[in-house]
């Protein structure tokens, strides 16, 4: 069996286990080279899906842009049908989708559930709703000029182009795809090579809602391929760039944009702190931090990497959260039993991973639980771990850990917590928990993120789909989600037109004698701060009106 995809072949292979990566490799049947696709939490490989080259993302890209005329001349209705569309088969389809999600990431059926298939349901609803509200034309005020009218008019950019990562794989394709639609553009999504087994049936149900509403397939394409694959679809002519991953290609994308001038917007990594003040409900803030770290085996740009406790609250938040994680049961998602945390996706992070716990342990990091690989005869799995006693001089405590890893620092007092919260270069999202809120709230504006969170996992933010989503400092610049997200892949145009039919030509040339000197008398009529600089001005214009000499 074989499933027909970017008109190449996703060809399952026989039961087996692989190496544990999407190694390249090239065909004896093909010129481009191919993904093997494997399951990270059995190590199997399910399929081999073919690389796109260079000149083949140009031929997407182009047709795309054909296709986006049908899709830009279209009403906001139409638009809403293709994303109600989508939304029921999402929802017709959820079972099947949370299985790809698992078998491609490793992830449990529960988080697929709740971390992939809710939020873009959501993030449909939203955009269904809200859409049209912040992308139809705005009326604005004409300032001096009250015979005409002024309005701002989103125009679609043409083709999104998005390079998203293999954490969330449903989720990361679906979230440039939904405001892209909704905008009028086109878009094309590069998947990451470690995912790309589950790219078709992704792709189909979109395309099965653009074309149920007599839209073309070509609106919206998913594609396969390594770094050249990316680096050539920014650089194929698209109109703007949305990329998810990490601080060193996402310089790398910046830098291939600037030969076509195109904007980007760039949602990098994360160091994210969780603030627990002495006066936290220490079981509200305990689960909290659980679900900033271990959601998705930790490997999450919001992931709450730092947890900064007070230190008369330190004993007691630890043997909370050490009991807890602990009791953790870790496994394979699909293999039937009930599981906290599943495994990593790719080796090359678990490798990273353990690095980076190893040596925090050399740097005089305390194992609270976990600290080791697990089942390292099945597939990529580390894991659940909490270390304690973490400094900001350690490595783990500045490099994006992208695991199931919690790290426990104590804080002195909140303006200690606020610095060692700054401490990193990054600063996408952070959490503050404490019962008194005007106490949250200065710390809250004392740390330097994109996004915050009171007494709630920072992550929480992207529900609230009215909010934008995105970071400072290194976590990246740009806005997903929300008004700002919508309008960021639209072209602002400003409109000037008549108000009422009357016409007179508003004549500069050939300049008049005294033309200087009443132009002068009208900006400081207008703008002069004090009542004896307006009236001044007024008794010269009437001077200068009935010619009886000037100021």
């Amino acid at each position: 069996m074989s499933i027909t995809h970017n008109g190449i072949s996703v060809t399952p292979a026989a039961e087996g286990r692989g190496e544990g990566a999407a190694t390249l490799a090239n065909s004896a049947t093909a010129a481009r080279p191919r993904i093997e696709c494997v399951e990270p939490s059995t190590r199997r490989v399910i399929g081999t899906v073919d690389a796109l080259t260079a000149e083949q993302v140009r031929e997407v890209v182009d047709a795309a842009r054909k296709a986006q005329v049908a899709l830009r001349n279209a009403s906001f209705d139409k638009r809403r049908r293709v994303l109600g569309r989508i939304l029921e088969a999402t929802l017709a389809q959820k079972e099947e989708l949370v299985e790809w999600v698992c078998r491609v990431s490793g992830k449990t059926r529960e988080n697929a559930l709740a971390g992939e298939i809710w939020p873009v349901a959501e993030k449909l609803r939203w955009t269904m709703a809200n859409g049209e509200k912040h992308l139809a034309p705005e009326t604005v005020s004409s300032g001096m000029l009250v015979h005409k009218k002024a309005s701002i008019e989103y125009v679609p950019r043409g083709v999104v182009g998005a390079i998203v990562p293999w954490n969330y794989p449903f989720q990361n394709i679906m979230n440039p795809v939904i405001p892209a639609l909704m905008a009028g553009n086109a878009c094309v999504v590069k998947a990451s090579e470690w995912i790309a087994a589950a790219s078709a049936p992704f792709e189909k149900l979109i395309q099965d809602a653009l074309e149920a509403e007599g839209l073309p397939r070509e609106l919206v394409r998913v594609i396969d391929g390594y770094g050249e694959t990316g680096k050539a679809l920014v650089e194929s002519g698209v109109d703007v760039v949305i990329f998810i991953g990490s601080v060193g290609n996402g310089r790398r994308v910046l830098e291939a944009s600037t030969k076509n001038l195109i904007p980007v917007v760039l949602e990098l990594g994360g160091k994210d702190p969780l603030v627990v003040c002495d006066d936290a409900d220490l079981e509200q803030a305990a689960h909290a931090a659980l679900n900033g770290t271990f959601i998705n085996c930790g490997q999450n740009c919001v992931a709450s990497e730092r947890i900064l406790v007070h230190e008369k609250v330190a004993k007691e938040f630890e043997a909370i959260v050490g009991g807890l994680v602990g009791a953790f049961r870790q496994g394979a998602p699909l293999d039937g039993n009930t599981i906290d945390v599943g495994g990593m996706i790719t080796p090359l992070q678990l490798d990273l991973v353990d690095r980076l716990v190893q040596k925090a342990k050399s740097q005089g990091a305390r194992v609270v639980t976990g600290g080791q690989r697990m089942f390292t005869d099945r597939g990529n799995f580390f894991a659940p771990t909490i270390l304690a006693d973490v400094t900001p001089d350690m490595d783990i405590f500045q490099e994006e850990v992208f695991g199931p890893v919690m790290l426990l620092t104590t804080v002195r007092d909140d303006a200690h917590a606020i610095e060692v919260a700054n401490a990193t270069r990054f600063g996408l999202s952070a959490s503050v928990f404490s019962k008194d809120h005007a106490r949250a709230r200065k710390i809250a504006e004392g740390i330097e993120s994109g996004m915050v969170a009171i007494n709630d996992f920072g992550g929480m933010t992207y529900m609230a789909q009215d909010l934008p989503f995105g970071g400072v400092k290194e976590s990246g610049f740009g806005r997903l989600n929300g008004r700002d997200g919508l309008r960021s892949l639209t072209q602002p145009r400003a409109v000037l037109e008549d108000r009422f039919p009357i016409h007179f030509a508003n004549k500069l040339y050939p300049v008049a004698e005294g033309d200087f000197e009443t132009t002068s008398l009208v900006v400081d009529l207008v703008y002069s701060p004090s009542v004896g600089g307006k009236l001044r001005a007024a008794r010269g214009l009437l001077a200068s009106a009935f010619g009886r000499g000037k100021r």
